[in-house]
């Protein structure tokens, strides 16, 4: 008989409504799949019984076999604590509850052989072990066991409840039972032969109730593997059915603005990436599917032009093209440098943002609508219903992360057929995670500076080193050069951040007095006029000096500004730092960033700023990033939720995650529709996927 892994959670015995609804709110478990899928954290050895007189005074988990031969009830400052007597042939500990007394008492017999477990404590010159796992002998012999013991993810609140791990292995104890081991197989025989990979039903068992430690890491690999695998199919399988369903416009012809602007507007030679990159775009772009590529590129690897010379394609083909940023200083920006060269071509070009007048929107929706407005620059405004284009022909996201799925499909419907799609960022995507969540776009990397650019300094100084720093800012302030100086900004603590930058301000002040040196200042308090007439005093060089909390971060442009001082920098993480460091070096003469820090360092700081004073490559220093930080907090809550992993980590299982994309792309090369006999497991698997949503286990 075969038992279905939807049944809700409820119906398996030793569970009940109660234990279900909270199953269901701290662990998101609701059916017999979920608790499959529940795996352990880390497994303690259970192999060894240790007596009393071998005890150690040290913090392990050890378990013993006696008997419980008294009870006695302690006051304390808060009610009581209940002690038991506990004793084998060779001494006696105390075992201690500080709640759950009364079940306690009413559960346990006296003078009956019991196996304990937990952690030992020595107080008092006596061994005792609090809130202890206890199991009658001979139900302890009876048991689906095995030596290594898992440990489930728990929670307060279940614990307090009373579902401890042990409870937790008995449920899943009963879920073996009931389904008698029937596990779906999920993937063909020639992967699991060519890989030695466990059947899935051994798997399964093996990592709930590990034999030994080889077949627990075979059963972690198989899993792991599965799991990654399927998660590539998807991704690979959503890019084939997007090419082949989707039809793109084609853009045949490569025509007079293109040419005239390579032939006699290129501000500068393209690198070898940027031209490579531009053949990706083109080979897309003329092809018969809508393009949905991600464009890679460090700060100042020339994205920007790029990205003009793909609209410059669309308008060759009598289409229309727009760009969208994720701030207002961003947008402007684009529009401003964009501007210029749409001059030169006699192109016309438009900023839309929320601050454009009721006016300015008017004609913009209209000449929009009419084809006159060839290209459109803006921020979440050209999401609203009212912008209509006559033919939308290719859409530039920049900094991508900042936009949600939702935001991203809205830019497909301004056309009747979806526009091409070009996604930029400047945040370096290490390559696991690129791999995996957006699997489904074609990658582009930008991966070389244009000449002319020279690397930026970086040094971590210490806050002693002070005054030969402010020297350092002087010779170059003498040189004509600008100065950026950086403040955290860490929101619990708003009140305390803005006194450290009002105190670095002042002292500042102090150093380089006016009318010699002029200083700007910006901070989040700001109204923003006041916020924008101080950048532009900096822009326009009229002041030497810009102290700032982070609201410079992303594309301010001031190429003469040479120099970044980031104060408290072991407060900041690696891609911030990164991102502030890419403001300066974007003019020709040689630009420093110094790491200003305390003496107190964190291991993970002292790793942030070795990383930073080593490298300037943002894929490298991505990498470092994600080994620190974790994928979720990466990429933000928007994309993560792709990376909703049960078992494997992409980090860790960096391997296992190229192999099961080898393997994902070789299996759909060869059978795109997953029709032929032998991948009947894959296809009823990524059904079953698509319908329950990350289900990776079924019963036969």
């Amino acid at each position: 008989m075969s038992v279905n892994l939807q049944t809700p959670i409820d119906y398996l015995k030793g569970v009940g409504p109660n234990r279900a609804d909270l199953l269901r709110s701290e662990l998101g478990i609701h059916t017999y799949q979920d608790l499959i899928n529940l795996f352990p954290n880390r497994y303690l050895d259970r192999t060894k019984y240790y007596k009393i007189n071998e005890l150690q005074r040290h913090s392990a988990e050890v378990q013993v076999i006696g008997k419980i031969i008294g009870f006695k009830e302690v006051a304390q400052k808060r009610g009581k604590r209940l002690i038991g007597t506990f004793e084998d042939e060779t001494g006696k500990i105390e075992l201690v509850w500080f709640r759950g007394q009364k079940w306690i008492r009413d559960s346990i017999k006296l003078n009956t052989s019991y196996v304990i477990f937990g952690k030992i404590n020595w107080f008092n010159g006596v061994f005792n072990m609090p809130h202890p796992e206890l199991e009658l002998l001979s139900d302890h012999n009876e048991n689906l066991r095995s030596s290594m013991q898992a440990v489930y993810p728990s929670t307060e609140k279940l614990s307090n409840k009373g579902i401890t791990n042990r409870v937790l292995t008995k449920i899943m104890q009963s879920l073996f039972l009931e389904t008698k081991g029937h596990f779906y197989e999920t993937l063909n025989k020639e992967l699991i032969s060519e890989l030695k990979l466990l059947p899935k039903k051994d798997a399964l068992f093996n990592i709930h109730f590990p034999k030994n430690q080889d077949l627990l890491s075979r059963a972690e690999f198989r899993l792991k593997f599965e799991e990654l695998f399927y998660i590539q199919l998807q991704l690979i399988l959503k890019n084939l059915i997007h090419k082949s369903k989707i039809k793109g416009f084609p853009f045949v012809s490569v025509g007079n603005y293109f040419n005239t602007f390579y032939k006699d507007h290129l501000p500068f030679n393209l690198t070898h990436a940027q031209k490579r990159v531009l053949k990706e775009i083109r080979q897309d772009l003329g092809s018969n599917a809508q393009m949905n590529r991600l464009l890679q590129g460090d700060v100042g690897s020339g994205k920007t032009i790029v990205a003009f010379m793909s609209m410059l394609m669309a308008l060759d083909n009598g289409f229309q093209a727009c760009l969208m940023a994720p701030t207002e200083i961003l947008s402007v920006q684009h529009y401003q440098g964009l501007l210029e060269w749409s001059n030169k071509l006699n192109i016309s070009i438009k900023l839309l943002t929320g601050s454009s007048t009721t006016l300015e929107r008017r004609k913009i929706h209209e000449s929009l609508e009419n084809g006159e407005l060839q290209l459109l620059i803006g921020t979440h405004a050209l999401l609203e219903d009212k912008v209509k284009f006559k033919n939308l022909g290719l859409a530039i996201i920049d900094e991508q992360h900042r936009f949600g799925v939702a935001q991203r499909s809205k830019l497909w419907k301004k056309n009747t057929s979806p526009p091409h799609i070009l996604v930029m960022t400047a945040t370096p995507i290490p390559r696991t995670l690129a791999m995996s969540v957006y699997g489904d776009l074609d990658i582009s990397i930008i991966d070389e500076l244009p000449p002319g650019r020279q690397a930026i300094k970086t040094v971590h100084r210490y806050d002693s080193n002070r005054l030969k720093v402010m020297r350092f800012m002087r010779d170059e302030i003498t040189k004509g050069r600008q100065v950026y100086i950086v403040y955290p900004l860490i929101q619990e603590s708003s009140a305390l951040d803005y006194k450290d930058l009002m105190d670095g301000y002042e002292s500042i002040v102090r150093e380089f007095p006016q009318p010699q040196y002029q200083i700007s200042i910006v901070h989040g308090k700001m109204k923003p006029a006041n916020k924008d007439y101080e950048m532009q005093r900096f822009v326009k060089g009229e002041t030497q000096i810009m102290v700032a909390t982070t609201v410079i971060e992303v594309g301010v442009n001031v190429p003469n500004a040479s120099v970044m001082i980031i104060e408290s920098a072991e407060r900041f993480g690696l891609s911030q730092l990164h991102q502030l460091r890419g403001r300066v070096g974007r003019g020709a003469e040689q630009s420093y960033c110094i790491l200003m820090t305390s003496h107190k360092l964190s291991q993970d700081s002292k790793v942030r700023l070795e990383t930073m004073t080593r490298t300037s490559d943002g894929f490298e220093i991505a990498e470092v990033d994600l080994k620190l930080r974790g994928p979720g907090d990466i990429m933000g809550t928007q994309q993560s939720g792709v990376l909703n992993l049960k078992i494997a980590n992409i980090i860790k299982d960096k391997d296992i995650l190229q192999s099961a994309r080898f393997y994902a792309k070789r299996v759909l090369s060869a059978d795109p529709s997953l029709s032929f006999p032998e991948h009947k497991e894959i296809l009823y698997t990524y059904r079953q996927l698509g319908k329950y949503k990350n289900i990776w286990n079924y019963i036969s």
